[in-house]
């Protein structure tokens, strides 16, 4: 779906977004006010509310009242926590990061796909099954879907140089992300991949990210329970 097949609040929402992501409003600056969006737009005071409204409540932006709307102070705490590379978390730890590709291949979403990306059945993603392994040792499967829209060249991209992570958050700039984190049993084809038993402990995170007016990617990664803990720090 391109931005001007988007409902007006929608619009106005991706672009703050993308304003944000670009690096032209930086925490703290003034966000145009909503009079002047409704001009930029054309559409109804009412309409720009509601995007202003909802931007708020997901923690883009700040309503100070009296005094406008500010680029929230709070809204790389997501990228603090759930965006971690993976390359960068073993390298603090002093050890050796490795990846084998397993998959890099076109795909076609299926019906729950279609819902996470907000595409239509059958739409063209991208797909890659990524194994990283610290010191040898596999401590993640990452199985994960891409937007072309957002991210064309990611087919291209060398996986053994970069991680998908890192590829993500350079070329398609995040403006969201939202992940879930449970306990789990390994599968069979999960087992093999990762080298434990069937049936074993695993934390998975389930991990989707918006850049602009496009959700960009949609991501499983499975850890094996015994090796793998999560961990992360709020940065004001």
């Amino acid at each position: 779906m391109t931005t001007t097949q988007l409902p007006a609040y929608e619009q106005v929402k991706a672009f703050v977004k993308r304003q944000i992501s670009a690096g032209a409003w930086r925490p703290g600056d003034a966000v145009p006010s909503e009079s002047a969006l409704q001009q930029q737009f054309g559409i109804s005071r009412m309409t720009v509310n509601r995007a202003m409204k909802e931007l708020a409540v997901e923690g883009v932006v700040t309503r100070v009242q009296g005094s406008g709307t500010v680029v929230a102070q709070l809204h790389r705490i997501s990228t603090t926590l759930a965006l971690r590379d993976i390359h960068e978390e073993i390298a603090e730890r002093g050890h050796h990061h490795a990846t084998r590709v397993l998959t890099v291949e076109t795909a076609r979403a299926d019906a729950a796909l279609a819902q996470v990306f907000r595409l239509r059945t059958g739409a063209r993603l991208f797909h890659s099954v990524l194994l990283h392994l610290e010191d040898g040792v596999a401590i993640q499967l990452e199985d994960r879907y891409v937007n072309p829209a957002a991210a064309p060249g990611y087919l291209g991209v060398n996986f053994n140089a970069t991680t998908p992570t890192s590829y993500l958050l350079e070329h398609a700039p995040l403006t969201e992300a939202s992940y879930s984190i449970e306990a789990g049993l390994a599968s069979a084809d999960e087992a093999r991949r990762l080298e434990i038993k069937r049936g074993d402990p695993c934390l998975v995170m389930t991990r989707s990210t918006v850049s602009g007016p496009h959700v960009a990617s949609y991501a499983r990664l499975v850890h094996p329970g015994m090796r793998y803990s999560f961990s992360g720090t709020f940065q004001l």
